[in-house]
């Protein structure tokens, strides 16, 4: 099985039981991102989670083994150079259909403003490494029928 297939297969059970991402992140113990990431076929399940994915969602063995590989994370676009730049390339091309997908499900079709916009960038101190926190805001804009 492809991930293209597993995600598929994915999609049309989480139609059929009329699950949100947050229903079945909270079932699998997964935050709704990380794991729509992983259907969608961006990032992998470790087997415990790929287990309980597979059981929430009623899903074959074959996408128990998919969800577990390793997937490639390309796309199609020109990449940048700058190093800082390329990391939220990297982001975009990893989470930008989770992305989409989440904020579809909360609002319904559509985009968020670039113009309607705020970025915040802070810094949270950590032992471990100090993190950057970017916070970006935008006006939900939604496609209207003419």
């Amino acid at each position: 099985m492809t991930k293209i297939e597993m995600t598929e297969e994915i999609i049309l059970a989480k139609k059929s039981k009329g699950l949100s991402w947050e229903d079945i992140a909270g079932k699998v113990g997964l935050s709704p991102v990380f794991l729509t990431s992983a259907c969608l076929g961006t990032n992998s399940l470790k087997p415990k989670a790929a287990t309980k994915l597979c059981k929430v969602l009623g899903l074959s063995g074959d996408v128990l083994a998919t969800i577990q590989e390793y997937p490639m994370k390309t796309w199609d676009f020109g990449i940048p150079q700058d190093p800082f730049v390329y990391r939220f390339y990297e982001i975009t091309g990893v989470y930008g259909e989770t992305m989409k997908e989440i904020v579809q499900e909360k609002f319904g079709d559509g985009i968020m403003s670039a113009i309607d916009f705020s970025l915040d960038i802070d810094k949270e101190e950590d032992p471990k490494g100090d993190r950057v926190v970017i916070t970006m805001n935008g006006k939900f804009l939604p496609y209207k029928s003419w």
